[in-house]
């Protein structure tokens, strides 16, 4: 049988997470599909309830190994905020 998070013990330990954040941005630079950033609020939130320093990580497009703008994960961060304030989980 496969393991969950929650067969582990994460209290007080570091944590990275690694995220499919690979959303579509739209011209005014926004998240048009918050699906992903939803699925993954209940892990991130139990990490946080198992008091974890958590770094997570994610990607955005392919730049080739340049820093493109439009490749910037910050609209997909202000997302994860303004969702996570909002969102009620059930678990």
């Amino acid at each position: 049988m496969k393991k969950s998070i929650k067969d582990i013990d994460l209290k007080n330990k570091k944590v990275l997470l690694r995220v499919d954040y690979n959303v579509p941005i739209n011209d005014k630079g926004e998240v048009d599909d918050d699906t992903r950033i939803k699925e993954s609020l209940p892990t991130i939130k139990y990490l946080l309830e198992q008091n974890c320093s958590l770094v997570v990580m994610s990607h955005l497009g392919r730049p080739k190994g340049k820093v493109e703008p439009k490749y910037s994960l910050k609209p997909v961060a202000k997302k994860i905020e303004t969702t996570f304030r909002e969102k009620s989980f059930d678990g």
